[in-house]
């Protein structure tokens, strides 16, 4: 049973590796990929042999019913098509040239790049023409149209008339531009960390591409660019922000200990120890910085200056400083007490970086909603 289940095995192995299941599901290419790969392991797998015979003829038979279906219909960018028909030809003679043992099964695999090269030409008129209707249209989504079909004339015939300058101008007709205002700076104190928030919005924007047609600009680019009239401006400033706000908090408490060694006496000449209550007053202190603020990030349309998104977003962080004191007996205490005791107050770190923790989730809140608006465009 166990010989039999292996035999079995390796059949289904060894037809999926031939390609005739791909075959039989009428994935002719896949299954003349297979078949290619089978032979060139194994130059006499005749399963793979005729694979590659039965799936080269339906294949032919497929492609070539696709041309003629097409040329006699009055379907749009039918050349698009028909040529994409005979790149599938041209794969699969260039599939079998590479395998000598399927050169064996196939002797003279038909070549179509001829028929390949007139589609394209015609494809890619039909392209271009269908993308200068496009741009002539003169709104921004016929301009994403036509940038499509100038890509796809390039594609069929690199450089076909002035294709390369079209892609351009659609491109730069079909792109939104945005202009990310500066954020107004009420205090030179935070100024620098103001500019770091930014900087970070920028950077975020500089690579990750939110949308093929959107690009952004910073103030001195738009003016570099002679960016006058933005499709859309960014506007983020703080209505609020508090940093280092300190209180202290101050909590005394007294501890005990009992069964502790406090002595000994002298019993018969013999020294006893004398075992009592132990107790000390122990203060903690816990010093904290609370520094927090409030975005409020707005996106305009640049023509009419109506709202087109406001979200208001709040961040904060707090800084934690503990530490102890105390007065009796150290053995009243436990271990984590008395390492408590052993540290002192330590300095508050600098307000820029109390200011750049606070906008650590605002940043991410910011470029969250920038990437989800700006992801339609």
């Amino acid at each position: 049973m166990q010989k039999f289940i292996i035999i079995l095995s390796a059949a289904v192995l060894w037809s999926c590796s031939s390609g005739k299941k791909q075959l039989e599901k009428g994935n002719y290419n896949t299954s003349i990929d297979r078949a290619v790969n089978r032979l060139q392991k194994s130059p006499n797998n005749r399963k793979a042999q005729e694979t590659l015979r039965q799936a080269y003829d339906l294949s032919q038979q497929k492609h070539l019913r696709t041309v003629n279906q097409l040329k006699s219909s009055n379907a749009r960018f039918k050349w698009d098509q028909i040529a994409d028909a005979y790149d599938q030809l041209n794969w699969v003679h260039n599939r079998i040239w590479q395998c000598p043992a399927c050169l064996k099964v196939i002797p003279n695999p038909t070549n179509y790049q001829s028929e390949f090269n007139d589609a394209s030409i015609q494809a890619a008129e039909e392209r271009y023409a269908a993308g200068v209707e496009e741009l002539n249209k003169g709104t921004r989504e016929s301009a994403i149209a036509a940038f499509r079909h100038f890509e796809r004339t390039q594609y069929l015939m690199p450089n076909y008339k002035d294709t390369p300058a079209k892609l351009e101008l659609a491109r730069e007709r079909a792109t939104l531009k945005v202009l990310l205002d500066q954020i107004p700076v009420h205090s030179r104190r935070f100024g620098l960390t103001h500019e770091f928030f930014q900087n970070r919005v920028y950077e975020f924007l500089d690579q990750n591409q939110l949308s093929e047609f959107v690009r952004f600009y910073s103030p001195i680019e738009a003016q570099r660019t002679g960016l006058n009239q933005p499709d859309h401006v960014v506007v983020m400033q703080f209505d609020d922000f508090v940093v280092g706000q300190t209180y202290i908090k101050e909590k005394t408490k007294e501890y005990t200990q009992d069964s502790v060694i406090v002595g000994q006496v002298d019993v018969g000449g013999e020294a006893k120890d004398v075992y009592g209550k132990v107790k000390a007053e122990y203060t903690t202190f816990t010093k904290y910085l609370d520094s927090k603020g409030l975005l409020d990030l707005r996106i305009y349309d640049g023509r009419t200056d109506r709202i087109l998104f406001q979200r208001k977003m709040p961040g904060q962080y707090q800084w934690i400083s503990e530490w102890a004191t105390f007065k009796g007996d150290e053995r009243a205490l436990t271990a984590e007490q008395l390492k408590l005791a052993k540290l002192r107050e330590i300095p508050p770190p600098d307000p820029q970086f109390l200011f750049a923790k606070f906008c650590d989730p605002i940043y991410s809140q910011a470029s969250g909603h920038l990437r989800r608006f700006y992801a339609r465009f």
